[in-house]
């Protein structure tokens, strides 16, 4: 497929600033709601944030290396673009919605395209209740903390906890705990992609707990839901051969 109408988004990173200047001039520049395809600059943090932010919008996202690890990127060349844009390959991946109850009442509703964490915040390890789907699965996990991911996520914040990496159309979430003390060496579940997990708080006046999603932050939170957001579509584009799909495999065999 052929994009006419590029934009270019970069982070404050000098490398992605000086990247960002080199194909405007090659390639021209429009803004985002005008776009048949956004180009992102940096690295896997700079992608999540572009993605969340054009959600709504139509263009897929071809992410360039500027950062680091860049899991999600394509590597950087200014040459070629056109061509590499054309030829690449799709993948399709949905968000999860997290609903966290805080203890002074208040509610907070984020999107995670990796996962949503439960972190212990104080000095005492946290006390998680867990539910799927209604049924309790877990009647006391005394640990760090815990997350639920997808497979796109699967090989952040989930793999350093030593979790499983997902292929990219399983339709399974990874669920992992961090430091389980116990049940002693318990290493998570896989759940169905359509599963609505509940993590509940015990003694949280003690042991304090936060939730994240994919950077938002809720603090001391009682309980935590969390689901798929079907509705809600990220096209991301990569170059052939280098898909998500061989990057999940190659990274299993590092």
């Amino acid at each position: 497929m052929q994009y006419k109408k590029i934009c270019f988004l970069a982070s404050q990173v000098e490398t992605a600033q000086e990247a960002r200047a080199v194909l405007v001039m090659r390639y021209g520049d429009v803004p985002p709601v005008q776009a048949d395809l956004i180009v992102a600059l940096g690295g896997d943090g700079f992608m999540l944030s572009v993605l969340h932010q054009t959600q709504g919008l139509r263009a897929p996202v071809y992410g360039m290396n500027r950062g680091t690890v860049g899991f999600l990127m394509n590597t950087f060349a200014p040459e070629g673009l056109t061509d590499r844009l054309a030829e690449a390959e799709e993948a399709v991946i949905h968000p999860l919605r997290m609903r966290a109850h805080c203890v002074d009442g208040t509610e907070i509703e984020a999107l995670a395209i990796n996962e949503v964490s439960l972190l212990r915040h104080g000095p005492q390890a946290a006390k998680l209740r867990i539910l799927v789907d209604g049924k309790e699965r877990l009647p006391e996990l005394v640990c760090d903390g815990a997350l639920l991911a997808t497979p796109a996520g699967s090989t952040a914040y989930n793999y350093s906890a030593h979790g499983p990496i997902l292929p990219i159309d399983a339709q399974i979430l990874a669920l992992t705990a961090m430091a389980a003390f116990r049940p002693r060496r318990w290493r998570g579940a896989l759940l169905p992609m359509k599963a609505k997990v509940r993590f509940e708080v015990l003694e949280m006046e003690k042991r304090p707990v936060q939730a994240v999603a994919d950077g938002n932050e809720a603090r001391e939170v009682e309980w935590v839901e969390i689901a798929i957001a079907p509705e809600i579509t990220h096209r991301l584009l990569f170059d052939p051969g280098h898909g998500l799909e061989e990057r999940l495999i190659r990274e299993q065999f590092v």
